[in-house]
């Protein structure tokens, strides 16, 4: 029994750090361009992120600055939640 306890968190432990690439991230940036077609938004740091089919676009085109979160999934980053910044 303690050499399954053992196992179980020797598991656990070497696991954690793959979580952590599941956590939200965000970044500060301007639009660059929004594709409503493909649902993408372009930052002007040249990087792309997904949203999802029915994000609203309404008050978004290039030049509005933004605060983005999102999470990499499968190399793309998806967006979570995205603010104006006034």
């Amino acid at each position: 029994m303690r050499f399954f306890v053992a196992t179980l968190l020797a598991t656990a432990s070497l696991l954690a750090p793959v979580a952590a690439f599941a956590e939200s991230a965000d970044v500060e940036s301007t639009i660059k361009k929004v594709d409503t077609k493909n649902f993408n938004i372009t930052l002007d740091d040249g990087k792309n992120y997904q949203v999802p089919e029915d994000f609203d676009f309404n008050g978004l085109k290039a030049g509005v600055k933004v605060v983005v979160f999102y999470t990499e999934v499968d190399g793309k980053r998806v967006v979570n939640d995205l603010d104006i910044v006034q």
